[in-house]
């Protein structure tokens, strides 16, 4: 367990001096097992895969090695303004946003420290792109690009198609994947494979580091294939042998790796931690679907949860749910100590719902899914789910939103709705009890999304040909047994389009059959 746990780092971690004596000021206990373990694989410039429970400090695990890294380089008198050297991608636009604020403290701490030491601070950038960002911040981010971009994998992938900014990730050194398990079940896992891969391919410098971070993934291999890409080796790290922490005499960065032979080290720090969890039923015994005396039960249970604890997030599987359950909590906490957050709302009402949260102005709030991954929430002391959440993982991802910290326990309760859920939750808490997860089960090239990459890349970068294309998208893990009549069919349906009484539709590139090549139509 890592509750109590103190580490020192090992030996062979070397640390630019104003990154090492604040992580010392700032964190006197010294690095969590994650971080131990996963630094000196990550400074060493090889792919590696960092999992382990939430609150254990994953996030810090992935980018103090990137800003170490750019602090070295400006060390050494390389530029750092005008380039973009690490990209994070999140599932989620609330995480994405999270990052961006809980960059900005670090970084300006570890310019004073260098300040202290007599040293020059590295002029380190931080900017979102996400679908929420505003035109004129997207302009911005062109004209003088951040030395750390915080993007999501669709907004990556129209990053990678406009020739624009296309141009400003040519000497990206760092990918860091978060939450990578809640891509990697679904077709969003594929897109981003394939995104990896086009954004590898731009490279000017060689082929960028890719980190991931995880809280909860089996079969892990599976996971770490689609980080690194097809092929790819994979070696569970044992346990390092720790040393106290000292700043390492100023160095130029290592040179990026090679793109032979991929390799991804795997620090498996388990899933399983300390947790509270209970079960709670309404008077009148379930039946098929909940009746709204039950649900009148199950909020005032709720509320009175709410009452006893100082902020608790209310996690449901539907917006509707989501309004409906705000709405009667409201009614008996206050209006103004509960709110909803979903999708669904508009980017400013979901970012002042974020903020009144982390401030600890509401008593409640109630989310789907766009809230429940690795976000630092503020002092969300419980969780309640209304409903099964389908999968283990889930329910461990939306339990660890409360104690969000290193020596936090997490505590939840699980309200069913259903007999069927009832079955359900009394299944998963018994395999959470047991410590079993989800088997993570990947789409197999799906021809849908290759068809988006193949038209977003061929129009990016205007030709392509078609045999260096489809070896191109073949290192994405998903499609690394893409059989070439499927890539074929597929670059046939872009560039003849679909068949109508009117002519062929959507047909957008030119296909020339002689020199096997693809063009964009003009």
């Amino acid at each position: 367990m890592l509750n109590g746990t103190v580490q020192t780092l090992p030996a062979s971690l070397s640390l630019h001096p104003a990154v090492a004596a604040w992580f010392t000021d700032r964190f006197p206990e010294g690095p969590t097992e994650p971080q131990a373990q996963g630094w000196p694989l990550v400074q060493s410039g090889s792919d590696v895969l960092i999992a382990a429970p939430t609150g254990s400090g994953k996030t810090l695990a992935g980018f103090l090695m990137a800003i170490d890294d750019a602090y070295r380089a400006h060390q050494s008198g390389a530029p750092l303004g005008g380039r973009t050297r690490v990209v994070y991608v999140s599932p989620l636009k609330a995480l994405a946003v999270d990052v961006h604020q809980n960059l900005e403290s670090p970084l300006a701490e570890i310019a004073e420290t260098a300040e202290r030491l007599h040293l020059v601070p590295a002029p380190i950038t931080v900017a979102v792109r996400t679908g929420d960002t505003p035109s004129s911040a997207r302009s911005a981010m062109i004209k003088d690009p951040p030395t750390i971009l915080v993007t999501t994998p669709e907004s990556l992938y129209l990053y990678l198609t406009a020739a624009r900014s296309r141009a400003t990730l040519t000497t990206v050194r760092t990918v860091i994947v978060d939450e990578i398990h809640a891509l990697a079940r679904d077709k969003r896992g594929s897109h981003l494979a394939l995104s990896l891969e086009r954004l590898e391919h731009i490279q000017q410098e060689g082929r960028p580091q890719r980190v991931g971070l995880s809280a909860t993934q089996r079969p892990i291999e599976v996971t770490a294939r689609i980080l690194s890409g097809a092929g790819a080796a994979t070696h569970v790290v044992t346990t390092a042998v720790a040393q106290p922490l000292a700043p390492a005499p100023l160095a130029p960065p290592a040179p990026l790796a090679a793109p032979a032979g991929r390799r991804v080290d795997i620090v498996d720090c388990g899933h399983s931690r300390d947790l509270r969890l209970s079960m709670e039923l309404p008077e009148e015994e379930l039946a098929a679907v909940l009746s709204r005396e039950q649900l009148g039960e199950i909020v005032h249970r709720i509320a009175a949860h709410v009452k006893g604890h100082r902020t608790t997030l209310v996690f449901v599987n539907t917006r509707r749910l989501s309004e409906r359950l705000a709405h009667l909590l409201g009614e008996i906490l206050g209006p103004d100590q509960v709110a909803a957050h979903h999708g669904s709302l508009s980017a400013d009402r979901r970012k002042r719902t974020e903020s009144r949260l982390r401030a600890g102005d509401l008593r409640a709030l109630v989310a789907t899914a766009s809230l429940e991954l690795g976000i630092d929430i503020g002092p969300v002391e419980l969780a309640c789910q209304v409903g099964s959440p389908r999968a283990i993982s889930t329910f461990l991802q939306r339990v660890g939103r409360s104690n969000h910290s290193r020596h936090g326990v997490p505590e939840g309760v699980i309200f069913p709705t259903t007999r069927d859920e009832l079955v359900e939750c009394a299944a998963l808490l018994a395999s959470v009890r047991k410590g079993r997860l989800d088997a993570v089960l990947p789409p197999v090239a799906p021809l849908d999304i290759l068809a988006q990459q193949v038209i977003a890349e061929v129009a990016a970068a205007d030709e392509w040909k078609e045999d260096d294309l489809y070896r191109l998208f073949c290192r994405a893990a998903p499609y690394g047994e893409l059989a070439r009549q499927d890539f074929d069919a597929v670059v046939q349906l872009a560039s003849e389009g679909i068949p109508t009484g009117r002519g062929p539709r959507m047909a957008y590139l030119h296909r020339d059959q002689v020199n096997r090549s693809e063009e964009r139509r003009v």
